[in-house]
């Protein structure tokens, strides 16, 4: 006899009674999901928190006492727990939305001013698989050490891209940076990107994000950045100034001819439970670039990228994990370093100047 799924558990936070009433139903239509309870606001929330830890917790934006920005802000730093807005404020592209994915929500659901109930009774299968996806793909810091969930096999880069059997590559003066982030990673890569020159070597960054933010995140680092900025196309080259953002529900990969790197920008399965995945980017760049690469790894839950980051160390590359101390949430990060991909670990603020070192 098979046993049953764990099921997830959510508390749901929103000043809205009707909000909660309807989320609590159509939460509870999934077998996989139970609902610990409905708070009004973050005070309320944090009285159920202490009581019982959620796997997931739904917040809205706009409530009294305190937003829904701070309490996502504090329960990222305190104890981070897997967060899905819901809110009317969150718009793809709009600053709200950004600022949540900046503190480390997971994903977004947008609800609509008029037809709220309507929206959610037809969404119900969205709003269902994004909070368990919210719980699968995420940790959670219990005792000051990350413990991954049981979860299904998941996808290897080998359903995007087989693994080169040798890397032949010779190395080059044009030398390729290749970056991966997930939760916090949009702060760090700001920061990271804010100290590199406008002559920077060529950059492709993977950031575990929601289809359609991409290209309004990108837009706000250009405005603040030396360096060029934009959401990745299918065919763009890699060019020093110039860093290539993959777009969200797209897979990117570097690719070489002749000299010229260029990213292709295709569909595929999940990877390592990501699309994009970091894993996928770096066995590209292992394979396309070789000892002509940077690997750096931010941020984030889980351990997209940690095997990449092996492949391309294997392959000749210089690679660089941010510290506990400086990240978010310690996941991807660590999982690179126990798995022996890294070469250096260093504190945010001192990764832009070692990458460019390592270029020289």
């Amino acid at each position: 006899m098979m046993s049953p799924k764990k099921q997830v558990r959510v508390l749901i936070v929103d000043d809205s009674a009707s909000v909660r009433q309807i989320l609590k139903e159509i939460l509870e239509t999934d077998p996989e999901i139970t609902v610990l309870g409905a708070a009004s606001d973050p005070y309320v929330a944090v009285e159920h928190i202490k009581r019982e830890v959620p796997d997931v917790i739904t917040l809205d934006v706009e409530m009294p006492r305190m937003d829904g920005l701070t309490f996502l802000d504090r329960v990222m730093s305190q104890h981070p727990i897997p967060v899905v807005i819901c809110s009317t404020l969150t718009a793809a592209g709009s600053d709200t939305a950004l600022a949540a994915l900046e503190k480390g929500a997971v994903d977004i659901i947008t609800k609509p001013k008029l037809g709220t109930k309507e929206f959610f009774r037809e969404s119900c299968i969205r709003i269902c698989d994004v909070v368990k996806s919210a719980a699968r793909a995420r940790q959670r810091v219990r005792g000051g050490a990350l413990h991954a969930r049981e979860v299904q096999p998941k996808l290897t880069a080998d359903a995007v891209i087989e693994k080169p059997k040798s890397f032949a590559m010779i190395q080059t003066t044009e030398k390729v940076i290749a970056v991966g982030a997930s939760t916090g990673g949009t702060e760090a890569l700001r920061e990271f990107l804010e100290r590199m020159p406008s002559n920077a070597p060529g950059i492709v960054i993977v950031q575990h994000m929601p289809e359609k933010f991409t290209a309004s995140f990108a837009a706000r680092l250009n405005s603040l950045c030396d360096v060029s900025v934009k959401e990745a196309a299918d065919g763009d080259s890699v060019i020093p100034g110039q860093v290539l953002i993959a777009p969200g529900n797209k897979h990117t990969l570097l690719k070489r001819s002749g000299a010229r790197y260029f990213v292709e920008v295709r569909d595929g399965p999940l990877v390592s439970r990501h699309r994009p995945s970091v894993d996928v980017l770096f066995r590209s760049t292992a394979r396309y670039a070789g000892k002509n690469a940077i690997g750096v790894i931010m941020t984030g839950m889980g351990d997209d990228g940690a095997k990449g980051m092996l492949e391309m160390k294997e392959a000749g590359a210089r690679n660089i994990a941010q510290d506990e101390a400086t990240s978010v949430v310690f996941g991807m990060p660590a999982e690179a370093i126990k798995m022996g991909g890294v070469d250096r670990v260093l504190p945010l603020q001192c990764i832009a100047d070692e990458a460019l070192r390592f270029c020289r």
